[in-house]
């Protein structure tokens, strides 16, 4: 007998053996123990494989994914804020306010200690690590363009305008676009965290293993009862108990926790999501405003791009509905900036280009755009509180259930074995 021959002789081995089996009444016991004892191991190995899923998945998005989006949010809206913080420093000509060169300072900060957290959660090699050490030199450069572009205003040198804007442009045109790619890098990896914590195609596994394995359970106490005249075998009636809570006990969590990641996902992540790009679309606002009187364009190429972000600053969005009330303060406030910027243009087209300026850096109008960003600040974090509670819900018990549920299935295999070999023990 040659060596691939001598696999499908031992093959035709086992199935005449099972075969034997199958013609006596011990040897259909024996077989139906085999059975229920394959399946109670693999439902135990698959629950707790599936619980280990969900439950790793869960903690992920919770400690990582989530965190860095936030993170890849906070980079993005601070290089725009600082942005617009430096080009309305800017306006004031001469020695900058302190107030404002204080918060341009504190929003690089901010975007730096970010950029170091977010490094910490990118995997090495990734495109988002690519991101992340791009957006660190360039953060360094367009610091140093902006910190030429005052020193040259100070002195009242009309270069300075240039080296704004070519730190704008770079912060723009290079800067944001990166942080917008992390962003939506982040925003990827979450949702593959809620594909993860979902755990579908384990929990589809165990479902099948369930229904068999009951199934098994229900048909051996059937044919004991034809064959024993006996109604009841009591350790698979226990056995059949263990695994109806099992299911009771994996059902529920598993419902729990799925109904915790859709609220925490629609209620939580979209919404942060749609809020940050509307924040930082009023921070482009804002900082076109400056450019077009610093650069006086007129309505030049900024004046444009005001205009495409006040076009796309919506707050009617479906992933919205949540924050209503503050989305419909949002809207009042965001028209009362726009009306603002209206009267600043106003001036600036009719010749009063210093009046422009005064209104544009006034307390008026710092008061208007704060109401704005912080209606939406306010927004944010209570969408973020809300994610945070979701998902911490969503994990509960699923720690449990990766050591109960392996548990449960091997009690299920104990009590069969137990049920069964009474039985056989009637054949010696």
């Amino acid at each position: 007998m040659t060596l691939a021959q001598r696999p499908a002789a031992g093959g035709r081995g086992v199935l005449r053996r099972v075969g034997q089996l199958r013609r006596t009444s011990p040897g259909r016991l024996q077989l139906l123990l085999v059975l229920l004892i394959v399946l109670g191991a693999l439902t135990g190995l698959v629950a707790g494989v599936t619980a280990q899923s969900a439950a790793g998945g869960t903690a992920d998005l919770r400690d990582r994914t989530q965190p860095l989006l936030a993170e890849a949010e906070t980079i993005y809206s601070s290089l725009a804020e600082a942005d617009t913080i430096a080009a309305q420093a800017f306006l004031a000509g001469g020695l900058e306010p302190k107030e404002l060169t204080d918060r341009y300072e504190a929003r690089l900060a901010q975007a730096t200690t970010a950029l170091t957290s977010a490094s910490r959660r990118t995997p090495e090699g990734s495109e988002a690590t690519e991101a992340v050490h791009a957006l660190a030199a360039g953060t360094t450069r367009y610091a140093a363009l902006v910190a030429t572009a005052r020193a040259a205003n100070r002195q009242g040198l009309p270069v300075g305008a240039s080296y704004l804007a070519t730190a704008s442009e770079l912060n723009q045109q290079t800067l944001q676009p990166q942080a917008q790619q992390l962003f939506q890098f982040a925003a990827r990896e979450v949702d593959a965290g809620y594909e993860e914590a979902r755990a579908s195609w384990w929990l589809i596994i165990l479902l099948v293993l369930v229904v068999g394995l009951t199934v098994a359970l229900i048909g051996t106490q059937l044919y004991l009862s034809r064959a024993t005249r006996r109604t009841f075998n009591v350790p698979l009636v226990a056995a059949t108990g263990l695994m109806a809570l099992l299911v009771a006990s994996t059902g529920v969590l598993f419902t729990l926790q799925r109904g915790n990641l859709a609220d925490a996902g629609e209620h939580g992540s979209a919404p942060i999501a749609t809020l940050a790009e509307r924040r930082i679309l009023a921070l482009r606002e804002r900082a076109a405003e400056a450019l077009t009187l610093a650069a006086r364009a007129g309505s030049g190429p900024h004046e444009i791009a005001f205009s495409d972000a006040r076009s796309r600053m919506t707050f009617d969005e479906p992933e919205l509905e949540s924050v209503w009330p503050l989305m419909s303060d949002a809207t009042d406030q965001h028209n009362a900036y726009v009306a603002l910027h209206q009267r600043v243009r106003d001036l600036d087209d009719a010749g009063d280009y210093d009046g422009a300026v005064r209104l544009a850096v006034s307390p008026e109008a710092n008061e208007t755009f704060d109401a704005l960003t912080s209606t939406l600040d306010a927004a944010l974090d209570d969408r973020r509180k809300v994610f945070d509670d979701e998902i911490t819900a969503a994990g509960k018990g699923l720690g449990a259930l990766t050591v109960l549920a392996p548990l449960l299935a091997l009690a299920v295999c104990v009590l069969a074995a137990l049920g069964l070999r009474a039985r056989l023990e009637e054949y010696r």
